[in-house]
């Protein structure tokens, strides 16, 4: 079994450390309890999510997990082409550095393994077919 960790981008993480450490202090200043607790619950689920976001190769699956919302596998068998991209769509990625996984008939996905090249190697020792464009 082969894990790979997502890549986290440093803009993005002090963003949310910066918005919801200010909520948490303005929350605390005021005495207010009840916001202070939902937003320490909001934070500690953001950061359950960025610490257990990852993708493991297991014989010919693919498995992405991000937190306890997203746990599903891919044959990688069925995985089409894998590229780079930028795309901002919601997905199981801490990063705007990510591949599109296009598999299956019309299905994709967008991860951000921190070691893109490894990734997809591990990918293409499983499916030699699959078609891997990285930009340089």
């Amino acid at each position: 079994m082969e894990k790979f960790k997502s890549k986290i981008d440093l803009w993005l993480a002090l963003l949310l450390i910066i918005i919801f450490g200010l909520a948490l202090i303005q929350f605390a200043y005021d005495k207010n309890w009840i916001g202070f607790s939902f937003m320490f619950c909001i934070s500690a689920f953001i950061t359950h999510m960025f610490a257990t976001t990852f993708y493991t190769i297991e014989r010919d699956k693919l498995r992405i997990k991000c937190g306890f919302l997203i746990d599903f596998s891919i044959d990688i068998k069925n995985i089409k082409s894998i590229s780079q991209t930028f795309n901002v769509l919601s997905s199981p990625a801490l990063s705007l550095d990510r591949l599109e996984i296009m598999y299956g008939k019309y299905d994709s996905i967008l991860v951000s393994p921190k070691d893109k090249i490894r990734f997809t190697e591990a990918i293409k020792r499983i499916n030699s077919e699959v078609e891997i464009v990285l930009k340089k």
